[in-house]
């Protein structure tokens, strides 16, 4: 209608000059000088669509390609649970004398998986099967494999599982660069949420370098709004072009679904852990030096023009940044032209290096801005870890303690100068009943000060009175028991 309109009139103008033009008189006024003709805007040419595939936008391509390459992940675990839960008082226990009763529950836990490697080698999340006995990749194709797990990481929350091909090549999915992301840019998300399926949704990168502090020490995520649910876990978070920029691994709700809040490992961190599936763990190097956010009133106390970087607390003796020529009081703004705000993103951006291979850092030092060249090397374990899982009817019955060194402390996000003995898990047993969480220090039993994992072997024996003092998070914590 539109179009047909503006024919008409136009055909209406060059009728009624066509008239005027007969039927002037030949006598004609002296002219007068022309008005100049208003300017047109330039008329843009576009291109009427031929077919239907130019009209539709799809990413039918993408999934094609991806999707098989796209796992369902099941963990069973067998857990002892008191027969019934009062037992699960410590008071009540010692009240009454009684040892709980225990019984056999199974749990099952669901997740997703990408496939990086055509022989099996499959990248999830670390809590799909963390704990799991029984660990089962189901394919596209609805085939179902029996998985090893290769490497179990709880420092980025991811695993490496492997499953036996028998020689077929599987499908697989490429490693992007996790660093191009931008904030805009369309991604897809591949998993089984709920267990109903495999599903594709699409969305945006929302923002980059988020923290969740529920889900990994390096908290470096990669955030979207494209449905991520529960079961998505382990899955793939993939760019238009089919590569993987992430792996699906946590949401923010406070109803269980989907918000538009996602969180994704990036893939260049992930890819470092694959890369430890030859020899079972992966070893990440350290700057060597602790520090905390700049706020808005220490970059006005330094002149920094703006809250920016990482001012360095401690620095390590002849770690990496003291080699560098860093002191206590520098800032490292970036890494390799990437910002970093806190310890975690400046955690993140070492970890996907290698010990031995040198990063740039932006450093604001004595009023000026340098650049310093730093070579990356493994945290030191000085003294050995000499992991122990304590026995015995004593109250840290049930967890596995380690001595401190940087290696610990860095695995922990704790002080770097931090000594003595950490727990580092807690099982069943009465440890878990006294309410021990992993990162808690056992600073002395009986008054005695506890240096290695040894002496506190010894001190657990031989006696039926405890009396515990434990450092969590800089808290002194008391306990005293009578076995």
């Amino acid at each position: 209608m539109h179009r047909s309109g503006l024919i008409g009139v136009a055909a209406f103008v060059l009728l009624g000059g066509a008239l005027y033009s007969f039927t002037a008189p030949a006598a004609q006024p002296p002219a007068k000088k022309a008005m100049p003709a208003p300017q047109q805007m330039p008329v843009q040419s576009r291109e009427v669509p031929r077919s239907m595939s130019q009209v539709q936008l799809s990413f039918a391509p993408v999934v094609k390609r991806v999707a098989p390459a796209v796992v369902n992940v099941y963990s069973r675990s067998v857990v002892q649970a008191p027969a019934n839960p009062f037992f699960n008082d410590p008071f009540f226990q010692r009240f009454f004398g009684l040892n709980p009763q225990q019984q056999k529950r199974v749990q099952q836990s669901l997740g997703s998986g990408v496939i990086v490697r055509a022989d099996g080698l499959i990248l999830t999340n670390n809590h799909v099967i963390q704990g799991g006995q029984d660990v089962v990749v189901s394919l596209n194709d609805k085939r179902e494999f029996k998985a090893k797990v290769q490497i179990s990481d709880p420092r980025t929350d991811l695993a490496v599982l492997k499953i036996d091909t028998h020689g077929e090549r599987l499908p697989v999915v490429e490693f992007g660069n996790s660093d191009s992301l931008s904030v805009g840019d369309v991604v897809l998300a591949i998993g089984d949420p709920f267990g109903v399926g495999q599903t594709v949704t699409m969305g945006i990168v929302s923002a980059l370098a988020r923290a969740n502090s529920d889900a990994s020490n390096y908290q470096f995520f990669i955030q979207t709004d494209a449905a991520i649910n529960p079961g998505n876990s382990g899955g793939a978070l993939v760019t238009t072009d089919g590569k993987l920029a992430g792996i699906n691994t946590a949401i923010v709700s406070p109803s269980g679904g989907n918000v538009g809040i996602g969180f994704a490992i990036p893939s260049n961190l992930a890819r470092r852990v694959v890369e430890g599936a030859a020899t079972g763990s992966v070893r990440f190097p350290w700057v060597g030096a602790d520090g905390q956010p700049v706020t808005a009133e220490i970059a006005n106390a330094m002149k920094l023009g703006r809250p920016q970087g990482v001012l360095l607390k401690t620095v390590y003796p002849g770690g990496p940044a003291a080699q560098a020529g860093l002191h206590t009081g520098d800032v490292i703004a970036a890494i390799d032209n990437g910002e970093v705000g806190d310890m975690q993103a400046l955690n993140y951006r070492v970890a996907t290096h290698k010990a031995g291979e040198s990063v740039k850092a932006k450093v604001f030092s004595d009023g000026h801005w340098r650049e310093a060249t730093i070579r990356l090397s493994l945290p030191p374990e000085s003294p050995p870890r000499n992991s122990t899982t304590i026995g015995g009817r004593n109250p840290l019955n049930g967890v596995r303690v380690e001595n401190l060194s940087p290696a610990v402390a860095l695995d922990l996000q704790m002080n770097l100068f931090a000594k003595g003995v950490v727990i580092r898990a807690v099982g069943g047993g009465f440890a878990a009943q006294y309410g021990f969480q992993p990162g808690d220090i056992v600073r002395s039993i009986n008054g005695r000060p506890v240096n290695d994992v040894g002496a506190l072997k010894r001190m657990l024996e031989g006696t039926r009175h405890w009396d515990l003092v434990i450092d969590r998070g800089g808290r002194r914590l008391s306990l005293t028991v009578d076995g």
